[in-house]
């Protein structure tokens, strides 16, 4: 019976045509907030609207991911807890579902297994996960994302490369596992986010991510906004570069890297590094982490 998975909350009873599931979390697997900048954005311009939650008592810690309060109308105090929340869209007549969420404190097996249980309730056919890591890349060049697939069929349909990566994961990990067990395609998309900036969103990596998105979902995106705001974000960095002759000559160091060191590649009438290489950068820099936050 539609609405029958355990620990989730329904606003809204719908019905979608096999939706993809597009999931972003908060976290370890967000460098630069670039997942959860591209996911809020999804959001916004699909006018997606919010149908069910996961209940927050189940998975987060309220000393570590602690509720807010604010008032309403300068009166009523109201509570907010973290939000896990399912919204709708439909893109030109397809159906598309959005997932946002921290990374939970807790249960994340039973997380990743609610988040599954939804996908086959909503008779979805495949799951996306947004994800950034910091890493060294310059901030001048395109954003390199990469795409893998937990399985061959689904690499080989979607022209990705299978996962081969070993060690440390986050919940975008277990979520994969369990997608991939329960037979239902998943793919994961990482976009590369220098480490070298003060910790703050990075317009410019979630650009990457919806762009990439947009372009293996066949769904089309306006991104007028978003690209306005990374046009200003490169500006900001710009001045803040130039303000430093250590760090500027790091930058032209990392530039020089990108545009002859690494293996290249033709992306969106750019170059820019291989996804190997790039791969490769990504599971250096799990390894690295052992439980460290990646943003």
């Amino acid at each position: 019976m539609l609405g029958a998975v355990e620990h989730v909350i329904w606003s809204e009873r719908v019905v979608p045509d096999r939706p993809p599931i597009i999931c972003a979390f908060r976290g370890w697997n967000d460098g630069g907030e670039a997942a959860s900048v591209a996911g809020r954005y999804l959001v916004e311009r699909w006018s997606a609207r919010s149908f069910a939650s996961l209940d927050p008592e189940e998975f987060f810690d309220f000393q570590v991911s602690r509720p807010t309060v604010r008032l309403v109308n300068g009166v009523s105090r109201v509570i907010d807890w973290p939000q896990a929340d399912f919204s709708l869209a439909t893109v030109q007549g397809r159906d598309v579902v959005l997932f946002g969420s921290p990374e939970p404190n807790m249960r994340w097996r039973t997380f990743a297994r609610t988040i599954i249980d939804m996908a086959h309730e909503l008779r979805s056919g495949l799951l996306v996960t947004l994800g950034a890591f910091l890493t060294d890349v310059p901030h001048t060049r395109t954003v390199p994302v990469v795409g893998s697939a937990a399985d061959e069929e689904t690499a080989a349909r979607l022209g990705l490369a299978r996962s081969q990566y070993e060690g440390p994961t986050g919940i975008t990990g277990v979520l994969h596992d369990a997608s991939n067990r329960s037979g239902l395609p998943s793919v994961s998309l990482w976009a590369a986010v220098p480490h070298y900036l003060p910790a703050a969103p990075n317009p410019k990596a979630a650009l990457a991510l919806v762009e990439r998105m947009s372009a293996l979902l066949d769904l089309p995106v306006e991104t007028g906004p978003l690209r306005e705001a990374a046009s200003a974000w490169e500006d900001t960095v710009a001045r803040l570069v130039a303000e430093s002759e250590e760090l500027a000559e790091y930058v032209d160091r990392l530039e020089a890297a990108a545009d002859e060191n690494l293996p290249q590649v033709r992306m969106n009438e750019e170059t820019v590094p291989s996804g190997d290489a790039i791969a490769a950068e990504l599971e250096r820099f799990l390894r690295e982490q052992e439980g460290g936050p990646a943003g």
